[in-house]
């Protein structure tokens, strides 16, 4: 038994078991389309396109194994979770970032599991492995954090989260 789990929306949960059935089915029989066509070139030595597909059908294979295994280790997100106490994982937080001791511009971000983030989606999806992820989870209202990246460090409040 492991400890490891990885937490999904359930709306990531699903979009997760899609691309599993798309891989299973489209993505297989085009990729034996493929096959089909460049095995009918005759000469496999030094034939390209059967290669191509035989390297994309190892690609889908390994993927389609990995999802499979990720979906066996998937704990929901409770995003009605009572205990509003602390940021955690599906949390959409507010944060103000404090320059000199003054507080400048406002952020918002949402954390999540690495598999669902989307820093173009608005708000922006960050993981909470992410540096702010990491300095902001378990953390309560009001809390001051330093977030520290490769290229920089910052100080942020958490002015509200849900």
């Amino acid at each position: 038994m492991t400890d490891k789990f990885i937490y999904l929306t359930k709306e990531g949960f699903e979009n997760l078991k899609k691309e599993l059935e798309y891989l299973k089915t489209d993505k297989r029989i085009e990729i034996a389309e493929k096959l089909k066509e460049a095995i009918s070139y005759w000469d496999l030595s030094e034939n390209s396109e059967y290669e191509d597909a035989r390297n994309e059908q190892s690609q889908i294979e390994v993927r389609i194994k990995q999802i499979e295994a990720d979906l066996k280790l998937v704990k929901l997100i409770d995003e009605d979770d009572a205990d509003q106490s602390k940021v955690k994982m599906g949390s959409l937080v507010k944060l103000v970032e404090i320059i000199d001791g003054k507080e400048q511009e406002k952020v918002e971000y949402k954390i999540m599991w690495s598999m669902e983030t989307d820093i173009l989606a608005t708000p922006p999806r960050i993981s909470n492995e992410s540096p702010v992820g990491k300095a902001i989870i378990w953390k309560k209202k009001w809390a001051t954090v330093n977030v520290k990246a490769p290229a920089w460090t910052k100080k942020y409040k958490i002015i509200s989260f849900k």
